[in-house]
């Protein structure tokens, strides 16, 4: 009896280390996803006149990403004032049910590829909202981020300061 007893408690000791593992397992997860993407949850700011503000902070690598919605279901969205449109890996692309336009060839940082157009029904960043604006279908993009370029963010305004950006939409 003494020796089942032992082997009962040796298995609790097991199981509790097993729990806690697990938990420190997501507090880590959690922890290094706000460091890649700090701004999870975003507030919009509306000024007296009408505009809408979203203040997006650095990441740990110096890059601003930021959760948002494509035809209302959720994006995490990648800012680069350096893409010319909105850039949609395949695989969300098909998440998303985006419908596959006309084949492009673009010029890329990696060199020129195929891509598709498509067009965003709704597309936002906070509250910052904006409709039917021109984007591509990526087959090549490996990555869970869509690339925010400037089909997007040419309608707003935006400012840097230290490691904060402010991002305006006026009506």
């Amino acid at each position: 009896m003494k020796q089942s007893s032992q082997r009962l408690g040796k298995g609790m000791i097991y199981v509790a280390w097993l729990f806690m593992l697990g938990v420190l397992t997501l507090l880590f997860n959690h922890f290094l996803d706000k460091q890649n993407n700090p701004n999870q949850d975003l507030s919009t700011q509306y000024k007296p006149d009408g505009t809408r503000e979203v203040i997006l902070q650095r990441n740990r690598s110096g890059h601003y990403v930021a959760n948002g919605t494509i035809n209302n279901q959720p994006v995490v969205f990648f800012l680069d004032t350096g893409a010319t449109i909105v850039s949609i890996p395949e695989l969300i692309a098909r998440r998303l049910n985006l419908r596959q336009g006309t084949p492009m060839r673009v010029n890329t940082a990696n060199g020129t590829i195929t891509t598709y157009s498509t067009r965003l029904e709704h597309i936002a960043l906070g509250e910052i909202e904006l409709e039917g604006v021109r984007a591509t279908i990526n087959p090549y993009m490996e990555t869970e981020e869509i690339l925010l370029g400037m089909s997007f963010l040419k309608h707003l305004e935006f400012t840097q300061r230290g490691n904060k950006l402010i991002l305006r939409q006026y009506p």
